[in-house]
């Protein structure tokens, strides 16, 4: 395979996936831990996708179906490779000896506990391979860099990555230590890492040693340098936590370097996937579940909690609203405090807002929902729809028994429990006729057994 037509650069992508992460102490395999609502093995999918990786190969441990099931899922067109026996990152990589034999012109190898690697960082590694480098590894300068590979300059090239394990005292001073991402030229990837031996102190294959490999072929190699930050793996929940942090604030300061206000950041918690739009605004304590999409002009206010939930141009929602999954929120539509929206669309200009809870109903443009509200819509065993008319009022209090129609202009008195339909423009009320019996509540007190008896 060599470069298409168009003389862009085909790329394979060989995502390492294997780790136990037995630091983590979970039954749950270490790379499907979530950083932003996506496994960290999703993360590296998307970023080599994202830089171009016309093919994507992952390596997984023996019996990981969990994983492979993962990898499939965040890229369908995947191929997955076991590697049944631990003897290295470079033994790992040429698991996808079938992928490699294929001949692209770039192959970049990533690895899924490394969640915050950026695309055009990818994208840096393949440059050096552009510009005829062998091998182009990643780096960067460590605060500490005890524990790490230490990268060994040159005249100005990178010479060779040594392990720390393996380093000299005078090696160990260096403080511009390798990441562990990795390109290599298509065309010599295989010859390098075949002749990768297990001279270390683990007596494993390792792809750091790609580097010297390369040099003795007489091949040129390049280091690229990336922040700390950036390329933070994960080995316990401490380090899962700090990456958590670290992603939190790269997509708050993406959104508000796209048009939205946060009025106190720090405090808004987003999913990979959110979407917000112009002028949006942010009140503090907001958390966003997957799917959630928030129109131009909006406002969500704070202690609110969306999942699944759309809000269109200029809609308001919260304080403290809850919208679960399928809540759609039309233009200029008001959700207010304490209420609760799931599996419903409200209509433009509509209002419900507060201590309501909508489930499975459609509400129309301009209808007024009263407190206390509830679509009573689940009998134990089945949901039902409530549907309400364009301008319709909904009196406080009411119970809505699903299903039914409200029609349009049609009025519901407070207290109502509504089980019938209601034709347009009519009023219904739902509930017992009020009786008072004068001086009850006075002989009542005055019974013989009531009597000395204090108010509790």
């Amino acid at each position: 395979m060599t470069s298409n037509k168009e003389g862009v650069r085909t790329c394979l992508a060989v995502v390492l996936a294997a780790g136990e992460g037995k630091r983590m102490k979970s039954d749950l395999p270490k790379v499907l831990h979530r950083v932003a609502g996506r496994s960290m093995l999703g993360h590296a999918l998307a970023a080599v996708t994202a830089a171009g990786a016309d093919s994507v190969a992952v390596i997984v441990g023996p019996g990981r179906d969990d994983v492979a099931a993962e990898a499939r899922a965040c890229a369908p067109a995947a191929e997955v490779f076991v590697q049944e026996d631990r003897l290295g990152t470079a033994h790992a990589v040429l698991r996808a000896r079938a992928a490699l034999e294929r001949g692209f012109d770039d192959v970049v190898v990533a690895f899924a506990d490394t969640p915050l690697v950026l695309a055009q960082t990818f994208g840096g590694l393949r440059t050096e391979l552009v510009e005829g480098a062998a091998v182009a590894a990643l780096g960067f300068e460590a605060g500490d860099p005890t524990g790490y590979g230490r990268f060994l300059m040159e005249e100005g090239e990178l010479a060779a990555i040594r392990e720390h394990k393996d380093a000299s005292e005078k090696e160990r001073e260096i403080r511009i230590c390798n990441a562990g991402l990795m390109a290599l030229s298509g065309k010599s990837a295989l010859g390098i890492l075949d002749a990768i031996g297990n001279a270390n102190a683990q007596g494993e294959y390792y792809l750091t040693d790609a580097v010297a490999t390369a040099r003795s072929q007489g091949l040129k190699t390049a280091a690229v340098i990336a922040p700390e930050s950036e390329v933070m793996g994960v080995n316990d929940r401490i380090q899962l936590a700090d990456a958590e942090a670290a992603m939190q604030r790269r997509l708050r300061a993406d959104a508000m370097r796209d048009g939205v206000t946060m009025i106190d950041p720090a405090t808004v918690h987003l999913w990979f996937d959110t979407k917000l739009g112009r002028d949006v605004v942010i009140e503090p304590g907001v958390f966003f579940g997957a799917g959630c999409e928030i129109g131009d002009g909006a406002i969500i206010k704070a202690w609110s909690h969306l999942e699944g939930a759309k809000v269109a141009r200029g809609a308001s929602v919260g304080p403290f609203a809850r919208l679960r999954p399928g809540a759609v929120i039309g233009e200029q539509a008001k959700i207010g405090n304490f209420v609760e929206i799931k599996a419903a669309d409200i209509g433009p200009g509509a209002a419900v807002s507060h201590l309501t809870y909508i489930g499975d109903a459609s509400i129309g443009a301009k209808a007024n929902i009263g407190a206390g509200t509830i679509t009573c819509n689940y009998d134990g065993f089945s949901k039902f729809r409530t549907e309400i008319g364009a301008g319709a009022f909904i009196g406080s209090n009411s119970s809505l028994v699903a299903p039914v129609r409200i029609g349009a202009g049609a009025i519901v008195g407070s207290g109502s429990v509504i089980t019938q339909d209601v034709e347009a423009d009519a009023l219904a009320l739902g509930r017992g006729r009020q009786t008072d019996k004068p001086g009850w509540a006075k002989a009542f007190r005055e019974r013989p057994e009531n009597a000395g008896k204090s108010k509790k």
